[in-house]
Formats: C-alpha cells, sequence, structure tokens
C-alpha cells in the first residue's frame, strides 16, 4: 500500500457513530480530525514504503496546515479545522511520534511505560475534540478526556492481541504478563484470560470518566462525548460475552448495542 492509498482510504473510511449526537455544523471538522488520525494510524501500520520517511513527510504536511498549504488532501482537509478553531499543532505532532514509536519499540515494562504510549498514541484525539467544542483550556476536562482516550485505547489493544503480534508489537505490559504468569499470547490460556480480565478491569475505570464529561458537558453534545466511552464499555461486555476470546473473532458490540447506548443518558 503506498502513501496515495493510504491518504485516499483515510478520507473514506466511516466516521464513529457518536458523530450524530453532534452539531451537523461540527460534524465535517470531527470528520477531518478523525480523518488525520486515521491516516497517521495506517502510515504506522500498513504502508508497503519507508514508514518513518513517510511519518516524517506528515509532518511537514502538519507544518505546511500553519505555515502554508499541505499538498495531502487529508490535510487540506484539515487545515480549515485547524484555523477556525485554533487547534494547537502539538496534539497532531504527538500522534505521529506514537506512530514513530511504534516502528522502534515493540513492548512495554510497565503500566506506566505504556501510559505513557497512549499520552501520544490516543489522548490528542480526545483534546483535539475538546478544542472544537472550545472546552480545551479546563484542566478537568482534558484529565477525564485523557482517562477515556487511553480505556479506550486499552480496549483495542485487548480486542487487538493477536494482529499487533502479527506486527510484532504486544500492547500487554511486561509487568502484568508476568503477575499472572503469562508466557504466551497466541493462543488462549488460563493465564491469559486472567490477565485479559486484569487489564479490561483497569479500561473500565479510566472509562467511568465518561460520566462526568458527559455531565459537564451537558445537552446533546456532552452524550456525544459520552458514547465514546459508552462505545468502549460496550465493547468490554462484547469481549466478556465472548469468554475472550479474541483469537476466533474480534468481539465488538452490535450496531444495535452501540445505537441503544447513543440513546441512552
Amino acid at each position: 500500500m503506498d502513501v496515495a492509498s493510504v491518504a485516499r482510504r483515510a478520507r473514506t473510511e466511516n466516521f464513529p457513530v457518536a458523530s450524530i449526537l453532534f452539531p451537523r455544523r461540527l460534524r465535517p471538522h470531527l470528520r477531518a480530525v478523525y480523518g488525520f488520525a486515521r491516516l497517521v494510524d495506517i502510515l504506522g501500520d500498513e504502508l508497503d514504503e519507508n514508514r518513518l520517511a513517510a511519518l516524517d513527510e506528515l509532518e511537514r504536511e502538519v507544518a505546511a496546515c500553519y505555515e502554508g498549504k499541505p499538498e495531502w488532501p487529508v490535510l487540506q482537509a484539515l487545515q480549515p479545522t485547524i484555523r477556525e478553531f485554533g487547534l494547537p499543532r502539538e496534539p497532531f505532532l504527538r500522534l505521529i511520534d506514537a506512530n514513530r514509536m511504534d516502528q522502534r519499540k515493540f513492548e512495554y515494562e510497565t503500566w506506566d511505560d505504556l501510559r505513557e504510549y497512549c499520552r501520544h498514541s490516543a489522548d490528542p484525539v480526545g483534546r483535539l475534540v475538546l478544542g472544537l467544542l472550545g472546552l480545551d483550556s479546563e484542566p478537568e476536562l482534558v484529565a477525564a478526556s485523557d482517562d477515556v482516550c487511553t480505556g479506550l485505547q486499552l480496549v483495542n489493544f485487548l480486542q487487538d492481541v493477536p494482529r499487533d503480534l502479527e506486527l510484532g508489537r504486544i500492547y500487554l505490559p511486561l509487568e502484568d504478563r508476568l503477575r499472572f504468569g503469562v508466557t504466551e499470547l497466541d493462543r488462549p490460556s488460563p493465564q491469559l484470560l486472567e490477565l485479559l480480565r486484569f487489564e479490561a478491569a483497569r479500561a473500565r475505570g479510566l472509562l467511568a470518566a465518561g460520566r462526568p464529561l458527559q455531565a459537564r458537558i451537558g445537552g446533546r453534545i456532552g452524550r456525544g462525548v459520552g458514547l465514546f466511552a459508552r462505545g468502549g464499555l460496550a465493547a468490554l461486555d462484547a469481549l466478556e460475552a465472548a469468554h475472550w476470546d479474541v483469537f476466533t473473532q474480534r468481539p465488538r458490540p452490535s450496531r444495535t448495542r452501540l445505537a441503544l447506548a447513543a440513546l441512552t443518558r
């Protein structure tokens, strides 16, 4: 897969269901931010060419959004959003840095190490969404958003253990694997089951920040923000219902389950 096809794919992927609860005027801007995040991930995971070179080029394209005119379509779509809402450059650069880490670091010793990775790979997206809402200067909201985003990232790690292993990456901290006696991640085991349950409990604790975040923002937009957390909790429920089987399927909530979450306060 080359850079051009990656850029086309990032522009056309479906936007998360939570967008339906945001005002229509904000949806194109949410889509622009989401398109950038997907572009970074695809460049870091699937590009056949030199991924680090492509990420360096993407960083130059981000600079062009602030200082000139970008050439890539995803960044051309993003530039008006950056200008209208005064979005800072740092969250975009942190997302790029996370994917640079993925090219150089393949496992994490401790939860603190993994949490630092999530500060680059996940938290910036929530901060950009808060920026679209004009709420990114409120420390309590930022902290709650960071927790939700990290929780969502952990859910993805749990769903994607086999896929990440194929990419040569392990996102379950070594200290936790040692604690539960997990020596193999490529097949089911009682030890792995207990580890997945432990990490899921950690994710649930982080996703709990979605409720006060929703309450602080309030209204339909608050429900939209809260839906991100509820979607993560629904994914954990699906994992549990599948008895933590991440090898024969990728357990995820049904569209009906997500629709119900969207309608529930």
